[in-house]
């Protein structure tokens, strides 16, 4: 018994005895029990105490894949709140690091190549304008390749949404350097695209109130009112709690409002 004992211990000090279940120093919790409870926290809008229960268990797990890819998710959701433009860029920063890695863990996988996407978008709105182009032009890549893994990947059909959005609606200048530098990132992007890609988002997952917001935008864009109407009328009947919700929800009653003039 005692021997069983020396040898166990000698595996757990090489990280060789149960690796996925070890202790979390500090935490009292197992890595699946951080996973979960880091999860619930998510699910519940406590975006930074989940943050950190990721990060913790990528200090003792780096290469965790799910905690990867939840922190990269994370780390653009908290920056997105996030007012002053280097503590975003740091966010931002984070995000596509986790996310890259997550990437070459699992390079086929919906999950990281929806991280990556998310994380190259995020970063491109806080970039010049060479660097926000080529950030764009590489999203459809990897978006093409989480759908491919997941078709009914609600988030990414959301971002490829708004991806079309803006490839169709360019301005010159945005047009004009895409084509220097590109050869030209928005090829045959149209609105009716984003709104198809957006309509697909709300059917796999129709309780978000951003997607909603975000269609009835292009719907505006697109001046088809009754469409608008219809799908801002949908937003405002979710139920809503957070803080970042009721704004949307705020919004599209404005939105609703106006288009009934």
């Amino acid at each position: 018994m005692k021997r069983q004992f020396r040898v166990w211990m000698l595996l757990l000090v090489l990280g060789l005895a149960g690796a996925p279940m070890c202790a979390i120093a500090g935490s009292g919790l197992n890595t699946e029990q951080l996973l979960k409870k880091a999860e619930e926290l998510m699910g519940n809008y406590r975006d930074s105490e989940a943050l950190a229960m990721y990060e913790e268990v990528l200090l003792a797990a780096p290469d965790n894949y799910t905690a990867l890819c939840k922190a990269s998710f994370l780390n653009c959701r908290i920056g997105e709140r996030i007012t002053d433009e280097g503590t975003k860029i740091a966010f931002y920063t984070k995000a596509k690091q986790y996310a890259t890695r997550a990437y070459e863990l699992k390079p086929a996988d919906a999950e990281a190549n929806y991280a990556m996407a998310m994380a190259l978008g995020a970063t491109a709105m806080v970039s010049g304008p060479k660097q926000r182009l080529e950030n764009i032009n590489q999203m459809k890549s990897f978006l093409d390749a989480a759908l491919a893994a997941n078709n009914k990947h609600a988030g990414a059909w959301h971002l490829l949404g708004r991806w079309y959005f803006k490839m169709a609606n360019l301005n010159f200048a945005e047009a004009a350097a895409s084509k220097m530098f590109f050869g030209g990132v928005c090829g045959e992007a149209t609105n009716e695209e984003a709104a198809t890609a957006l309509q697909t988002a709300i059917k796999y997952n129709p309780h978000n109130i951003q997607y909603y917001y975000d269609l009835a935008t292009i719907y505006k864009e697109m001046k088809i009112t009754e469409a608008c109407t219809k799908t801002l009328e949908q937003a405002i009947a979710l139920d809503v709690t957070t803080r970042d919700e009721l704004e949307l929800a705020r919004r599209c009653k404005i939105m609703l409002q106006q288009s009934k003039k």
